[in-house]
Parts: C-alpha cells; sequence; structure tokens
C-alpha cells in the first residue's frame, strides 16, 4: 500500500495550487496524498488556470484547515494568504502527529506573508523547532549534492557572531547522527580561503576545532574540513562528497541551485516526524500562468517515500 502524505497548499497567491493540481497524477502514483487545503479553493484555482486541472479535482482528497479560504489575489502578498498557508501548515502537521500520514510535503509560503498574519516564526523549518522542541536541521539538495545549513535564515550580519564552538560542534553531532549513511561530510570554511592561516580571519580554528572535537565524540572522522566553501564544489570535489555544511545560508545554497535548481528539495532533519518541501519560493512572476515545474515537488514526494 502506497504511503499516505499530508500536503500543505502554500500561499495560495503564488504556484501552490497550480503544482497541486498539475502533478496529482503523478504524485498518486508516488503515495496517497491528502491536501490540507478547501476543496472549493482548488476549484477556483483551477477555474483561474482556465480550468486546465479539472479531471484532477475528482479524485484530489482534501481535509480542510481550521481558517476560511480566503480569495486568491495571484502574486499579491496579504495576511489572508499568510493565516491561511499557516493553517494548512498546522493541518499537515497533525495528521503526522496523530499518525493519520506519514509524513509532510509543504509547498512553498511567503514569509512576509506571515509576518502579516502574525505568525511569529519566520518559516516552517522555525515552527518546527518550536513545535517539536528540537533543533531542525534544513538540509537542501538532491541525491547528487546535499547542503546541510548551520545558520539558516538570519540576516549576514548575524552570521559571524553565530559561529562559536559549543553550538557548531552539536549541531555537527546532531548532524553525524541524523546522516548515518553518510560517511563524510564536508564542512565549508567562513572566511575566504578560511583564513589563509589567520592573515585575513580567525574564525576558521573555532570550525576546525568544532570538527575535532565531533569526529571524536562520534569517535569517527565523519567531518572534513573547513574547506574554503569558492572551491569546495568545483567538479572534482564533488565528484568524490556529496554532502557538505554550510555556516552562511547562500554559501551552500547559490551552488546547489545553480547546478540542481528544478530537482533539489528541502528537508528537516531530526524531527520525531518527516517533512520536505519544494526548494523554491512561491514564484510570484508566474503565478497562475500554468507555468510552474513540479520536478522539485515529485522530488519531496520521492524522499519522503523513501523512493
Amino acid at each position: 500500500m502506497r504511503a499516505k502524505i499530508a500536503i500543505s497548499i502554500g500561499d495560495i497567491n503564488g504556484v501552490g495550487p497550480e503544482i497541486a493540481l498539475k502533478a496529482h497524477s503523478v504524485i498518486s502514483q508516488i503515495c496517497q496524498p491528502l491536501y490540507c487545503v478547501h476543496a472549493k479553493l482548488l476549484e477556483r484555482a483551477n477555474a483561474l488556470l482556465d480550468h486546465a486541472y479539472t479531471h484532477a479535482l475528482e479524485s484530489m482528497p482534501c481535509i480542510e484547515p481550521k481558517v476560511p479560504p480566503p480569495s486568491i489575489q495571484p502574486a499579491c502578498i496579504q495576511k489572508e494568504s499568510g493565516r491561511y498557508s499557516h493553517a494548512s501548515f498546522l493541518c499537515a502537521l497533525d495528521l503526522a502527529d496523530s499518525k493519520e500520514v506519514s509524513g509532510v510535503c509543504t509547498l512553498p509560503i511567503h514569509k512576509k506573508a506571515w509576518q502579516l498574519a502574525g505568525v511569529h516564526a519566520p518559516g516552517h523549518t522555525a515552527l518546527l523547532r518550536e513545535r517539536y522542541n528540537q533543533e531542525a536541521i534544513m538540509m537542501l539538495g538532491c541525491p547528487s549534492l546535499w547542503v546541510a545549513l548551520f545558520s539558516d535564515h538570519i540576516p549576514l550580519s548575524a552570521v559571524s557572531a553565530c559561529v562559536c564552538l559549543e553550538p557548531l560542534a552539536e549541531f555537527l553531532y546532531i548532524l553525524g547522527r541524523a546522516l548515518p549513511h553518510a560517511l563524510q561530510i564536508v564542512v565549508l570554511g567562513i572566511d575566504p580561503h578560511c583564513g589563509d592561516g589567520g592573515a585575513i580571519g580567525s574564525q576558521d580554528q573555532i570550525v576546525q576545532e568544532a570538527i575535532t572535537q565531533t569526529n571524536a565524540r562520534l569517535n569517527l572522522s565523519k567531518f572534513l574540513g573547513p574547506v574554503p566553501a569558492d572551491s569546495a564544489f568545483a567538479p572534482h570535489f564533488r565528484q568524490k562528497y556529496r554532502y557538505f555544511v554550510a555556516l552562511y545560508h547562500d554559501v551552500g545554497l547559490a551552488p546547489l541551485k545553480a547546478l540542481y535548481f528544478e530537482e533539489s528539495i528541502n528537508v528537516s532533519l531530526n524531527l520525531p516526524i518527516k517533512r520536505a518541501s519544494v526548494d523554491h519560493g512561491c514564484a510570484f512572476d508566474i503565478a497562475y500562468q500554468n507555468q510552474a515545474n513540479t520536478k522539485s515537488y515529485e522530488m519531496a514526494i520521492k524522499w519522503l517515500v523513501g523512493d
């Protein structure tokens, strides 16, 4: 029997509803999807998409979030759409917590819309950390390349102060235990050239010590580095290693998305539930134009079912 997967609809003013409608026939062959959205909202979305997915609507099982569906305003940032996407996500988590589904797949939200709606958490991962009181680790990628993020959605100005020995060593230890199948994980440096021996920075000495401590704690040489971030994604290096740790969001995700934008996904590690997401945003520029690509969504579903 195919696994049941709860799907939160994301921001309804973006490409989430289109992706759900467009890919339904494909993912229904992979899992049993349960859409956390009002059926009437999907009907409205389909109408805006020139009724291209009427056939899909006939077999899309839905469970209604606890707030009424707002009107769809393509490409608009609104508190109403933020409130609804938040409620859809909570609906999916409730299903996972009650074991009614074996995983949660999230379509893209708009963080500003969540903020306008009064949601304190700045995104899916932050909400997961608060809900489960565990250090959810954000890792993005695809079978060819995975990048885990030590600091994720924080300003660049705040990154340096975060790179301290104790929290970094603990992060690496949790990640190492969450990825038992990864033989070696490359840790990217924070300063250019990893500081050139202190000539242009000394923080990578902290990174080195965190790696040393973590490997000793794991009794395994699992982490390698620090390695200069400007050369770590060179072809010869990626042939040897598939797992990387970036200390700052864009340092790891810019090369990942340049190489594997359409097929990469976002997964949350170290949680009591299994969660995956598309690795892209709401794409307001193409919302309700029948142009959304479903590859990342399909890959996220496959990861959740263990394909």
